[in-house]
């Protein structure tokens, strides 16, 4: 039988391949067909889910034919990681990036002209250094893989400039095959990769989104440590991610945590390199259960048994968020995602939208985030709504796999909100001649007494004030599922407003009823006379014990001589007459118990609270 230089067969026998160096017995779907196109010479595009095998596409060519692989990379953990298990594997494969030194560089450069290496992997940048074109045109690639390729779109959700440098390629060689390999792309992104990259009439292989083996919760953000720690008690001693929006957050939060006796460390840029490597590795090798972490964490982390991965902040963008859930179980075992979710994020994001200074950057963060909102708030089915966005169709009633689906929302015959929240946009746009944005029509509709209302005379229109049977954070659940629905729209520019469409002027005309999804941020209000309890941040206890708690931190403080709320608020008062912690570590779970006010504190409240409940018994 023919061999190649480096004793494979000619024909590839990829399957003999990819038992000898992988151990696999099978493909998985489409990765053998993509493989054979690279190999006969033609541009490929892959899309595989994150854990779908999209790695193996250019690999096991590597090992079919001779030739080096140039495989675009854009972490350096990402190589090192992907490096280290090809060699395990038997595969000679190597990076060059800035983490190596002038001796080692010079090694594997001597080792690359020697044709000693199969796979090489580079970072964009590098690549289109001109000594390495120089050095590339002697080598003479077989194959150039550019992984993560969403990152050369602009609608991608990880845009990196310095990718779009990547297409230059294609003029200085023409003759060599190039494979885009993503795990997350929209229609849209799809073509971008294509076109940026000058891919020559390519080959398509795009495998289902569905991740069958995940399941999908929203839950409202209300006290998130417990949340979270609820999580981490359903998988003990297994492994999870958290992701959070700041890297304050994630410090700590990991600090929290750790205070609870999890394994648990922080991740984010902020760090200095060897102690994001630490912690990495840390998890990496079980030595930590948990990594709270921003989105700097994770891309090509080929760890497989992480079985939960919760996000505490709402994340920017579907894209983003599907790639971070898909870091959970990719070993095809049962895992869950969680969505900790705040009405409150949506303004935040918003805001930092704003100030982003080009406009087309903002609509499309804009467009991407009101996605994002949208599957955060709907009640259809998660996983339906997840692979619609990636235009995939799911076809079952209910996949048994989301919070949705598992436990339906509640809705309501929501027509009278739906008239006035509409009926509201309309006479805003009469009394001044433009619209406002959704904060501003939601402050007119529940009479909040502001400086821009009065100034263009909206405590005059007829819907002031009109919607006080629910709160603001409610409107704006209400106001932005209208907008899913069509009936009135966010526009695109600097200043976005809230506008009826068409479809919203025929519904006002018509009052057909509509069912709309009961609003999670909190209970609405059936009158005005609310109890007290529901007007503190819908915290529910018994008050006679709150009451208590109450009288017990104006001792303390008087005796400190200091105002009863640095004691503790009202917001931990409530959560220790409702929680009723009777040991310290119950009560450190508490929101504003830190670790000095539980020293101080915690024996005094926790023996008040156990006095009360041997009275009640």
């Amino acid at each position: 039988m023919e061999k190649d230089l480096f004793g494979n067969d000619k024909n590839h026998d990829l399957a003999g391949l990819l038992k000898r160096f992988f151990g696999y017995e099978s493909f998985r779907p489409l990765q053998e067909e993509a493989m054979r196109e690279a190999l006969a010479g033609n541009d490929t595009f892959v899309l595989m889910p994150t854990g779908g095998g999209k790695s193996l596409c250019y690999q096991l060519p590597a090992l079919a034919k001779c030739g080096l692989t140039i495989v675009v990379s854009p972490l350096i953990a990402l190589m090192k990681d992907q490096v280290d298990a090809l060699e395990e594997a038997g595969v000679s494969a190597t990076y060059l990036n800035s983490t190596l030194s002038a001796a080692e560089s010079r090694e594997r450069l001597a080792k690359l002209y020697n044709g000693e290496y199969r796979l090489l992997y580079v970072a964009p940048e590098r690549l289109v250094l001109p000594e390495m074109l120089e050095r590339l045109a002697e080598w003479q690639p077989g194959l150039i893989a550019i992984d993560e390729a969403h990152c050369i779109s602009e609608w991608g959700h990880d845009f990196r400039p310095e990718y779009r440098q990547i297409a230059t390629l294609r003029g200085r060689f023409p003759e060599t095959p190039v494979m885009a390999l993503t795990a997350t792309a929209t229609d849209r992104v799809r073509q971008d990769i294509v076109s940026q990259l000058q891919l020559r009439n390519p080959s398509r292989f795009v495998a289902s989104f569905n991740r069958g083996n995940l399941t999908y919760r929203v839950v409202a953000r209300s006290q998130p440590l417990n949340q979270i720690l609820d999580v981490a008690k359903r998988h003990d001693g297994e492994s999870g991610i958290i992701y959070c929006a700041s890297r304050n957050a994630t410090e700590r939060l990991a600090k929290r945590l750790s205070e609870q006796g999890l394994r648990c460390a922080a991740y984010h840029a902020g760090l200095d390199a060897a102690t994001r490597s630490k912690n990495q590795e840390a998890f990496i090798r079980d030595e930590i259960q948990i990594v709270c972490a921003t989105i700097a964490f994770g891309m090509g982390i080929d760890k497989p048994d992480v079985r939960f991965v919760i996000h505490h902040d709402l994340p920017k963008n579907i894209e983003g968020y599907y790639q971070e859930t898909g870091r959970a179980g990719r070993d095809g075992l049962p895992a869950e995602c969680v969505l900790l979710f705040n009405a409150s994020d949506v303004a935040k994001q918003f805001g930092f939208i704003e100030e982003k200074t080009d406009e087309q950057e903002q609509r499309v963060a804009r467009d991407l985030l009101q996605q994002m909102v949208h599957y955060a708030e709907t009640r259809d089915c998660r996983r339906r709504t997840l692979l619609a966005y990636f235009s995939e169709t799911f076809a079952d009633e209910n996949c048994g796999g989301c919070d949705n689906c598992l436990d339906p929302k509640e809705t309501f015959d929501g027509t009278v909100a739906a008239q006035k929240f509409l009926a509201c946009l309309y006479r805003i746009r009469e009394r001044s001649g433009f619209g406002f944005g959704l904060n501003h029509v939601v402050e007119v509709l529940t009479g909040a007494n502001t400086e821009a209302i009065r100034k263009w005379g909206h405590d005059q229109v007829s819907t002031y004030g009109i919607g006080d049977e629910f709160g603001r954070d409610e409107w704006k659940v209400i106001g932005r599922e209208l907008m899913r629905l069509g009936l009135s729209q966010l526009t695109s520019g600097r200043m976005s407003v809230v506008e009826l469409t068409q479809a919203g002027r025929d519904w006002l005309g018509s009052r057909e009823p509509i069912e709309l999804t009961r609003p999670t941020v909190a209970k609405p209000k059936s009158s005005a006379a609310r109890s007290r309890s529901e007007r503190a941040g819908e915290i529910q206890c018994d008050e006679i014990l709150f009451q208590r708690l109450r009288e017990l931190r104006m001792e303390l403080a008087a005796k400190r001589g200091l105002p009863a709320y640095m004691i503790f608020g009202d917001v931990a008062l409530r959560e220790m007459a409702r929680d009723c912690p009777t040991t310290l570590e119950a009560f450190s779970l508490t929101s504003g118990v830190g670790e000095k006010k539980q020293a101080e504190y915690g024996e005094q409240f926790i023996s008040e609270i156990a006095a009360y409940l041997a009275e009640k018994e």
